[in-house]
């Protein structure tokens, strides 16, 4: 069972990643050398120099014929694991992050901003393989070429399934799992989304009972097209519409956007609709669990039973914030996964 639930209201912090306070304030310089690090997007490129490591700033790293990119920031130390964020989509990429999140909690954490294959300024593989086992993979790759024995691994969206699933295929060498919105049971989440779509909209909800997914599943993708799909997706994810706007902002500079391919490739495993993570009793280290009271894109159910099924969880959940908890209160995002890691163990 869980160990605790936690709300926290939302704060009047939406412009945090724009506007913020000098974070090297009062703090010896070794420890503010890398804050800010990778916040600069819009100047950053992949180097041209392979390199692993926790330099701070920006990497480039080859595993099977790969090219990846991963940027380190914040603050590091003896007593502080590496906290790997895998970014959500599939197929965004990280760059929003460490723009509108990163100066809330880099001065407490080392972050490593870790771009997946076919995403931000990774590669695109030429033999199109993007399984979740060969992204679980990537996250091993990763660990190796940082240097270190464990990581905390944080994950947004689809990261937060990619972030449990290397955490039960590699338990040992992970400290401490953060799930940010996570995913970790599709018919679940498709039941969410529908059970909203029949309360606000009955003949769409009709259009996604007669094009069922398979399983039977209300399929929600059948429910809009076009304009009106882009819409309710943005609703479910931004009760601020704002919040939008400025992941979207970030993410459209550099010419990054999300091709598709990754996500493509991932719906058209068999049985991906069925997926449901059950690697519960592998995990046994602490995991945090983040989530958006007005997040309808995952649903909040989903990711309470998370939390109750795994052996050692914390759920937090952050009023008024939606599927980008951690843009739409970064600052109770930050207090939130500081306060975890001081408290849960994982060197931090």
């Amino acid at each position: 069972m869980g160990r605790y639930v936690r709300t926290r209201a939302l704060l009047p912090v939406l412009l945090v990643g724009c506007v913020a306070a000098d974070p090297d304030q009062g703090r010896p310089r070794s420890l503010r050398a890398g804050v800010g690090a990778c916040s600069p997007i819009d100047s950053m490129s992949v180097p041209e120099v392979t390199r692993g490591g926790l330099d701070a700033g920006p990497h480039s790293v080859i595993w099977g014929g790969v090219r990846f990119w991963y940027c380190v920031a914040g603050t590091d130390g003896e007593d502080r694991l590496p906290v790997v964020f895998l970014h959500g989509g599939p197929g965004e990429g990280s760059q929003h992050v460490p723009v509108l999140t990163g100066p809330a909690v880099e001065t407490a954490l080392q972050m490593v901003y870790f771009d997946q294959r076919g995403s931000g300024r990774s590669e695109r593989p030429w033999t199109r393989e993007y399984g979740i086992d060969v992204l679980v993979e990537d996250v091993e790759n990763l660990r190796l070429a940082l240097g270190v024995e464990q990581i905390v691994v944080m994950g947004h969206s689809f990261g937060g399934l990619l972030a449990l699933e290397y955490a039960a295929a590699y338990p040992a060498r992970v400290s401490n799992v953060v799930t940010v919105s996570g995913l970790s049971d599709i018919p679940a989440t498709q039941r969410s989304v529908c059970q909203r779509l029949a309360r606000l909209d009955p003949e769409a909800y009709a259009r996604a009972m007669r094009d069922p997914l398979p399983g039977g599943l209300c399929n929600s993708f059948a429910a809009y097209s076009g304009e009106e799909a882009d819409r309710f997706a943005r609703a479910s994810m931004y009760p601020d519409p704002r919040t939008g706007e400025l992941v979207d902002s970030v993410d459209r500079v550099d010419g990054l956007r999300n091709t598709g391919e990754l996500s493509r490739a991932l719906f058209a495993i068999p049985d991906i609709f069925e997926y449901r993570f059950d690697g519960h009793d592998r995990l046994t280290m602490p995991v945090l669990v983040v989530a958006g009271r007005e997040d309808h894109q995952v649903g909040v159910a989903p990711q309470e039973a998370l939390a109750r099924e795994l052996p050692n969880a914390t759920l937090v959940i952050l009023e008024d914030a939606g599927h980008f908890p951690h843009v739409d209160d970064a600052s109770g995002f930050a207090e939130a996964l500081t306060s975890f890691l001081a408290s849960g163990g994982g060197g931090q």
